[in-house]
């Protein structure tokens, strides 16, 4: 009786083996999201046949809004064209974090990031093989200015760069180690600083560097990325943001009560996209890759970045919206801050300008 009892609770636990073996194999296992994207062991799942491709997207946070329109008109595109359906999979990061986790790991068959610098970081991985900036626009999909944001009625009377460096006057930027909007914006101060000593006579980044510790100085917090320092500042966080212009013309179209400040001097924001060559090759996804990349430069593309909020870069579209945005009596480029290699040096480096504000020497 014994022995019988043993066999058939050797057959129960056999049948239980078998059925668990089964549902994995059937896809009753979970698969980790692409959000997740940061390690080689959290990868999203990828395909490509015929009828059907997947195509995984690596993105900064700020960019989101805009794809949500973007991707189902691609999609539409694609079948319309091709016959073939596309399947999106996506990941939402500060720029600087993004990057990091494709080049740590994150499969993304391509990727729109905040600055040059960051996809600097995937060519320099080896993970993009191409001449990405002999794209149309050298590579870029939108524009933007790094504008002043405050709350309705604008009730500080904040007009210019100066006012943010007054007394109890709280300021919001993220985190430049993280983000890259942060970067644009620190840039955007240096620079102004530079436009300042410039109109005295003299390009001075000693003055420069004082203009931005004087602002530094009355930052309330320091958020992992552009989009997660609006949502402090929408959660009722400092007196006075420093982002994108997209992000605040996209919420006031949405309803929300801000003012926008054009400061006397900004930077000009570029943002690029590319193909990450070493990814799309591994899981076959070339084609539709580089067509979306195409794609994001075509009309239809560039209206739906106009609705949130981007600058097209697409000379026709442009010029239908372009009253809708402000003009900067100083606008300047990457370019005056003598291009991003000089300017991660300077400013970004371990003994550059920004840690010596950070570190108060």
């Amino acid at each position: 009786m014994r022995s019988k009892r043993l066999r058939s609770a050797l057959a129960l636990l056999l049948m239980i083996s078998l059925l668990s073996v089964s549902m994995t194999a059937c896809g009753g296992a979970s698969q980790p999201s692409a959000s997740t994207a940061g390690a080689s062991d959290s990868q999203p799942k990828t395909s490509s046949t015929g009828q059907e491709v997947t195509l995984v997207i690596g993105a900064y946070s700020v960019v989101k809004d805009a794809l949500q329109d973007i991707l189902p008109k691609f999609q539409s595109y694609w079948l319309a064209k091709t016959g073939q359906r596309v399947e999106f999979q996506e990941s939402y990061e500060a720029s600087g974090t993004q990057a990091r986790a494709i080049v740590g790991g994150f499969e993304a068959d391509v990727t729109l990031l905040a600055m040059e610098g960051d996809i600097d970081k995937l060519t320099k991985a080896s993970l993009i093989t191409h001449e990405w900036k002999k794209k149309a626009n050298q590579g870029m999909i939108t524009d933007s200015i790094v504008v002043l944001g405050t709350r309705s009625g604008n009730p500080l009377r904040i007009k210019d760069w100066e006012d943010l460096m007054k007394p109890g006057v709280k300021v919001l930027y993220p985190n430049p180690k993280t983000s890259g909007g942060a970067q644009w914006d620190i840039n955007a101060i240096y620079g102004a600083g530079l436009k300042v000593s410039e109109a005295k006579g003299v390009k001075d980044p000693a003055i420069a560097k004082q203009y931005l510790e004087r602002v530094h100085q009355n930052i309330e917090s320091l958020d992992k990325s552009g989009r997660a320092s609006m949502a402090a500042f929408e959660y009722g966080v400092g007196d006075v943001i420093v982002t994108y212009e997209n992000e605040l013309l996209a919420r006031i179209q949405q309803g929300k009560k801000y003012d926008i400040v054009v400061p006397t001097n900004t930077i000009r924001i570029e943002n690029p996209a590319a193909v990450v060559d070493k990814n799309v090759d591994k899981h076959g996804t070339r084609e539709v890759a580089e067509a979306f990349i195409d794609y994001l430069v075509q009309d239809e593309a560039q209206k739906a970045f106009a609705d949130a909020g981007f600058r097209p870069v697409n000379p026709k579209v442009y010029a239908t919206v372009k009253d809708h945005y402000a003009t900067s009596q100083g606008l300047f480029d990457i370019q005056y801050l003598g291009g991003w290699k000089e300017v991660r040096e300077k400013l970004y480096s371990k003994r550059g300008v920004w840690y010596q504000v950070l570190a108060g020497i």
